[in-house]
């Protein structure tokens, strides 16, 4: 059971805006992040970079690195989490490929690109994980460790983060990693202040 997001206080008008809400907030930030060339954390920053380096676009990349995950969130959060998830990560792989269709940046201040994607990624992952969901990856990890460990979501993506940002330091240029890490930073204190079980109760 996910003890942060009581599954049975949400009727299913309540998941399907939540999961709407949610990942159009975090492709809105994804949209920011590609239009300054930033990164961010978890499977969403690895595919950012291997977007950028390589030939298929992130909602590809970020589908299919989510795969191997869903073992474990069938196994840990049961079926609802998962199936929940699953949607989540479909529809945030398609919102960023129909996003940049709609949305262009004539000028976008670096600095300002990684705290506003900081913000509505830590917006949009707080209305998935408080409908029972989240956007795969590590954040299935992180709410396992959360729910049956009392660790925080938040600290848990710092932690994975530093690998990504590791790989980043390696492929790109300083000021590239230093905007992106501020974001990765705000979404994380986001994260890490809000989402907590004892502040929240479903109704």
């Amino acid at each position: 059971m996910l003890l942060s997001s009581p599954p049975e206080r949400h009727t299913l008008l309540d998941d399907i805006q939540g999961l709407l809400v949610g990942t159009g907030l975090v492709a809105l930030s994804v949209t920011l992040l590609r239009g300054a060339e930033l990164i961010t954390g978890q499977i969403a920053g690895a595919s950012l970079i291997l977007g950028y380096v390589g030939d298929w676009s992130f909602g590809t990349w970020f589908f299919l690195l989510n795969l191997p995950f869903y073992a474990l969130a069938i196994v840990r959060m049961g079926w609802r989490f998962t199936v929940k998830t699953f949607c989540a990560v479909a529809l945030l792989s398609l919102f960023t490929e129909l996003m940049p269709a709609a949305i262009t940046f004539e000028h976008l201040s670096r600095p300002v690109a990684g705290v506003l994607g900081g913000l509505t990624a830590g917006a949009g992952l707080l209305a998935l994980f408080r409908h029972g969901a989240s956007l795969g990856g590590v954040g299935i990890v992180a709410l396992y460790l959360q729910d049956r460990h009392n660790i925080r979501a938040g600290v848990t993506q710092l932690i994975f983060d530093a690998g990504v940002f590791l790989a980043a330091v390696l492929l790109f240029d300083p000021e590239t990693v230093f905007y992106s890490l501020i974001g990765a930073v705000v979404l994380n204190i986001i994260i890490a202040t809000n989402h907590r079980r004892d502040r929240y109760i479903a109704r």
